[in-house]
């Protein structure tokens, strides 16, 4: 059943974030041949149209006014309402980003429709939608299907791959005015304390730290080790906690949920509630002295020993494949 799916992009620092294009491949999926549309939202956006159809939009919707420069719930809802009641859509694919937790759930109630978040999967089986979602913290899968109504749903970043671009891809861009009033939240001041560098919740490598760095200088091999991998850096609650850095790293049941392609644990216990944030990371290392740790159980690769010694090997042996390659 071919059906016009809408997908909203994300727009951070004049870019468009990386789970857009995953969005719109999970998008294709639930179009089963139908039309993609992408939505873009902001102040000046236009000029990113081009590159959401090179990733596979088939034409893009532009919502713009000085009002939309930073996100707030009620602008953002009353932009992608206008145009679900312009264009009509089947379906609706947003990030399950921050932005996308917040948003979604809103939209939901304005359209009185079902809302399956945390998507993991998609496929077209039985002649039904099947989304898969984490349950329980990560320890097991649910598959849902839609069996009336708006097919809506939020997609983890790192799960879905994007298609592959296509620069020579053509399409419409186009814009919609939209009144956006009675707004109940302005934000005056926007002070970041995220990590500098690869975003955290897109990273393909991730590099994270718990107690056993022992201090916030401690980090600063892990940081190297990121920055010849291209990837970032991420910690436990118990880091967190302890004041060796930022709760902007912070990865778990109460931080980010990360998946990337390779997650590295240095000197991190394994307590249940950080699994919840990384155990369906693809490849995941562990480096512990402590050969009974938890976090041997949900890794593939585990190497006993001291983070101090093993982490500058690694860095040094990453350098010499890097450069070689």
């Amino acid at each position: 059943m071919a059906r016009k799916v809408l997908v909203l992009g994300e727009v951070r620092d004049g870019s468009l974030r990386n789970v857009s294009f995953e969005a719109v491949a999970a998008a294709k999926t639930a179009a089963e041949g139908g039309e993609v549309v992408g939505v873009l939202i902001g102040d000046s956006v236009s000029a990113l149209g081009s590159e959401f159809i090179h990733y596979g939009a088939d034409r893009v919707i532009t919502v713009e006014d000085e009002k939309l420069k930073q996100y707030t719930p009620d602008g953002y809802s009353q932009a992608v309402m206008a145009v679900i009641n312009e264009e009509k859509p089947e379906g609706l694919i947003i990030g399950h980003t921050s932005l996308g937790k917040d948003v979604a759930p809103k939209l939901a109630a304005k359209l009185e429709s079902g809302l399956i978040s945390d998507v993991t999967a998609l496929e077209a089986a039985g002649g039904n939608l099947v989304f898969t979602r984490p349950i329980y913290s990560g320890k097991a899968f649910e598959k849902k299907i839609v069996t009336d109504g708006l097919i809506f749903a939020t997609i983890r970043p790192n799960n879905i791959s994007p298609l592959q671009k296509d620069e020579a891809k053509t399409g419409d861009v186009s814009s919609l005015s939209v009144e956006i009033k009675d707004l109940r939240t302005i934000i005056k001041e926007v002070v970041r304390k995220a990590s500098e560098g690869v975003d955290l919740s897109e990273a393909k490598v991730v590099i994270a730290g718990g107690r056993g760095v022992k201090s916030e200088e401690g980090f600063g091999p892990l940081k190297e080790l990121a920055k010849v991998l291209n990837g970032a850096v991420g910690a436990s609650r118990g880091a967190c906690d302890a004041d060796y850095c930022d709760y902007s790293l912070q990865i778990g049941q109460t931080g980010k949920v990360v998946t990337p392609d390779l997650y590295i644990a240095c000197g991190i216990s394994g307590a249940i509630q950080h699994l919840a944030g990384m155990s369906n990371s693809k490849v995941i290392v562990a480096i512990n002295k402590d050969p009974e740790a938890n976090i041997f159980k949900v890794a593939d690769y585990g190497i006993v020993g001291d983070l101090f010694e093993v982490v500058p090997m690694l860095t040094e042996e990453f350098k010499k494949l890097l450069i070689n390659a």
